[in-house]
């Protein structure tokens, strides 16, 4: 059973015309992802495996529907005891541990409002979300490095009434989540739980500048992502899928939870500390996954691995997101699997934006077209579309009423609402050109491009030149001011093992990428550094490499 299919004007495609011109999700009133597909597969297919969750200690737990349904309501009852319930905010900080699940789908069912975090957060991160979310309860791992900065935090978030620990510690002040949702009484549901209008994410954005924003998302977020799923990640009925991503990003929803389970496909997830690519081929290879999500720099190392010693038979399908694909990883991938990574754009204001659907052709680099949910465009700084060839901002035209699956605005702050979306046009702040055939290439975030001499340079394609010369293992592009060509292209780089930083070095990377792309947009500044700042997200921070000198 795919459920995702009920929701659809037409769910089965034959071609790529015959999808753009009919792909349309229906909204139903008052739909509650919760009850309206995890209780009602319960319902229907209890058997199904909902979830399939192992960590990097050997354990391994199957997850089904019935399951599933048992615990969200066990932990709803706890919640509500707890003093949550409709709109309540609820700050989620549980890596990859399944209790994410058995929360989150609990918060759905109460009405509140899921805050997802990551682990990697401070003391004065903290204290920032907890008051301008105005955060009831922090559902944590009981881990110490976790727990002692939101310990120290709460004397300076006064709103937090509630510490709820998953273990494995349990320190003075909080209350132990598996033991209550164990007492619960039997759960009893709200009599209307929620409304498609009714908030049912925040999640904070990890700026590259300012504090971090916002993202607001209704009830009706979850169904916008039969299109990541289905039509991006090609995820199957009893298929397996992996997405790469912590509990505390976006990206996680877009991979672990909602398209995949209502196409009917168990969501597999690998709790581990530490990334090792040799460790995902053999989990992939154990668990038979059959589908796969990464960003391109799990692929870099994936491919540096043998990939013959793995057993990867049972995958079908991978794709990519989040920076610019190597063409000469895609091409090593696909000679080593006989799969081709399809790419796709999106933000965490949105579902997938852009995509490279199955029936297409895929152009390494390329994030593809857009998706039917949405009206997108090329638009320059006047507002006026781009012809093919010319770079823009990507836009979506949103009319009135926002679209399925676009966030409904920065919470709290309508002065940054204003500032992207005017007019019935949402500017998501990413440039990008149009080829000939439709396809869209990313460029860079509006305020990263580089001007200079008459050219408009995006970092990523200078990073993607830097990243195929043996000597960079990581690298960033900014523009610094320039008297004669208005700004000249700065590379600041972490040189891999066996390198030394050196003017010959320098000099051979810049003649590498005149070779690689095309002359104008070599780094005419070589800076070598250790390691290049970063968000707590992983976005590098160009705000501070930029400088104010030649």
């Amino acid at each position: 059973m795919q459920l995702y299919k009920k929701y659809l004007e037409k769910a089965d495609f034959d071609s790529l015309e015959d999808f753009q011109n009919n792909f349309k999700i229906n909204v139903p009133d008052n739909f509650n992802f919760a009850y309206d597909v995890v209780d009602e597969y319960a319902r229907i297919e209890p058997q199904k495996i909902a979830l399939v969750w192992t960590n990097d200690q050997g354990e391994h737990i199957d997850f089904t529907y019935a399951d599933l349904k048992e615990k969200t309501d066990q932990a709803a009852s706890f919640f509500m005891q707890q003093g949550i319930g409709h709109a309540d905010k609820v700050m989620l900080v549980l890596k990859r541990r399944y209790e994410f699940w058995f929360s989150v789908l609990a918060l759905h069912k109460i009405g509140a409002v899921a805050i997802p975090a990551t682990h990697l957060l401070t003391e004065k991160d903290i204290i920032y979300r907890c008051n301008a979310a105005k955060i009831k309860a922090v559902v944590a791992v009981g881990e110490d490095v976790v727990t002692s900065h939101i310990d120290k935090a709460m004397p300076d978030c006064p709103t937090v009434e509630k510490r709820i620990s998953v273990g494995p510690d349990f320190p003075e002040g909080w209350v132990d989540f598996n033991k209550g949702i164990s007492d619960a009484p039997a759960f009893v549901k709200p009599e209307k739980p929620s409304e498609n209008d009714d908030l049912l994410f925040l999640y904070f954005t990890s700026g590259t500048t300012g504090q971090p924003k916002m993202v607001a998302h209704d009830y009706t977020y979850p169904l916008a992502h039969i299109a990541t799923a289905v039509f991006w990640q090609n995820v199957e009925e009893d298929g397996r899928h992996l997405t790469i991503a912590d509990t505390g990003w976006a990206k996680a929803v877009w991979g672990k939870l909602y398209g995949q389970m209502l196409a009917g496909c168990s969501v597999f997830v690998y709790d581990h500390q530490k990334f090792s690519p040799s460790d995902m081929l053999e989990v992939i290879s154990k668990y038979k996954v059959t589908s796969f999500c990464a960003p391109p720099t799990i692929y870099r190392f994936m491919i540096r691995e043998d990939l013959s010693k793995y057993d990867l038979s049972s995958l079908k399908y991978c794709v990519t997101a989040g920076e610019a694909l190597n063409p000469k990883v895609y091409e090593t991938f696909y000679q080593h699997t006989g799969i081709k990574l399809m790419e796709a754009f999106g933000q965490t204001e949105s579902v997938v934006q852009l995509v490279t659907f199955p029936w297409m052709e895929p152009k390494p680099g390329s994030m593809g077209i857009p998706v039917p949910l949405y009206d997108i465009d090329l638009v320059n700084a006047e507002g006026d579309s781009c012809e093919d060839g010319e770079q823009g901002q990507i836009a979506i035209r949103t009319g009135k009423k926002p679209p399925l699956g676009l966030f409904k605005g920065y919470y709290r702050d309508e002065e940054r609402t204003r500032e992207t979306w005017d007019n019935g046009v949402y500017y998501t702040g990413d440039i990008a050109w149009r080829d000939e055939d439709g396809y869209y290439w990313f460029v860079g975030r509006a305020d990263d491009v580089i001007k200079s001499s008459g050219y408009r340079i995006g970092p990523f394609e200078v990073e993607s030149a830097l990243m195929t010369h043996p000597a960079v293992v990581e690298c960033a592009v900014t523009g610094t001011p320039d008297e004669i060509r208005g700004q000249v292209v700065k590379a600041t780089i972490v040189l891999g093992k066996g390198y030394e930083p050196s003017d010959e070095l320098a000099s051979d990377i810049q003649n590498h990428v005149k070779k690689v792309t095309a002359p104008y947009k070599y780094p005419r500044i070589v800076e070598f550094v250790e390691a290049l700042p970063k968000t707590i997200s992983g976005k590098i921070r160009r705000v501070e490499i930029r400088c104010d000198k030649k």
